[in-house]
C-alpha cells in the first residue's frame, strides 16, 4: 500500500461509543417535534434516521420535516440538547481509538476527527473525552460546507493539512454515509468498522474497501 499522509476518522460509532445515545436523541427531538411513538410518523422517522445515520442531523431533520426550516431548527436544538445530556453522563471512547490515532500520529500520518455534530455539540464531546489536543484537525459540516455523504469534510481535511494527494488518505466510518463520502472523495482506503450503526452489508453497499471489527484494527490495516 503506498504511503498514506491523512486519516479521516467519524466520531459517534467510530472513535466515540455510540450505545444507542445517537437514536434516543433522536426520539426526544421527534417527542419534543410533536412526532409521538406509536404513530405511523415516528415509524416513518425512525426508519429514515436509520438509513441516513451519518448524515449531518440537520439535513436529516429538514428532509423529515419537508424543508420547513423553523421545525427543522427546533427539532436540530432538542436532539443536541439530549444528547448532550446523555453523553455526559455516558461518553466514552470505542476501546483502542485513542491509541490508533495516536499510533498514526507518531508514524507520520495526519489525523482529522469529523463529524456531522454542530460545532458546539462536537466541542463539548471533545472536552468530556479530553481528546482537543488527540488529532491534527477536527471537523463538521458547517466548517466545510455540506455534510456526509459529500465529501466536503474529507477535501476541507486534504486542503487544510496540505496533503499532496486525495490518493493519500484513509477514511473510516461506521455508516453507509461515511462510505459514500470517502469514495466520492478519492480516498484509497475507505474503511467501515462494526462498532456502530450500520452493519458489514450497509458498509460494503456504501463502497467500503475495506470492513473492520473497530478503528483499533485500522492501523494493522495500514501496515503500523
Amino acid at each position: 500500500m503506498d504511503q498514506l499522509e491523512l486519516v479521516v476518522l467519524d466520531m459517534a460509532g467510530t472513535t466515540v461509543r455510540d450505545d444507542g445515545l445517537v437514536v434516543q436523541a433522536f426520539d426526544a427531538a421527534l417527542r419534543e417535534s410533536g412526532v409521538h411513538r406509536g404513530t405511523a410518523e415516528f415509524a416513518h422517522a425512525q426508519r429514515h434516521i436509520q438509513v441516513t445515520m451519518g448524515q449531518s442531523k440537520i439535513e436529516v431533520f429538514r428532509a423529515l420535516f419537508d424543508g420547513d426550516e423553523s421545525r427543522a431548527q427546533r427539532a436540530n436544538i432538542a436532539f443536541e440538547s439530549s444528547y448532550d445530556g446523555l453523553a455526559a453522563r455516558r461518553c466514552e471512547p470505542v476501546p483502542g481509538a485513542e491509541e490508533a490515532v495516536r499510533l498514526l500520529r507518531d508514524n507520520g500520518i495526519r489525523t482529522c476527527l469529523s463529524t456531522g455534530f454542530s460545532k458546539p455539540t462536537r466541542e463539548r464531546l471533545l472536552d468530556r473525552l479530553k481528546w482537543n489536543d488527540l488529532a491534527d484537525l477536527v471537523l463538521c459540516p458547517e466548517e466545510s460546507g455540506r455534510g456526509r455523504p459529500f465529501p466536503d469534510m474529507i477535501l476541507t481535511a486534504v486542503l487544510r493539512l496540505g496533503i499532496s494527494d486525495v490518493r493519500a488518505v484513509a477514511v473510516a466510518g461506521d455508516t453507509a454515509y461515511d462510505m459514500q463520502a470517502g469514495r466520492r472523495s478519492g480516498a484509497s482506503v475507505v474503511a467501515g468498522v462494526r462498532t456502530g450503526s450500520h452493519d458489514a452489508n450497509a458498509l460494503r453497499a456504501g463502497g467500503a474497501t475495506h470492513v473492520l471489527a473497530s478503528v483499533a484494527d485500522l492501523p494493522g490495516l495500514l501496515g503500523i
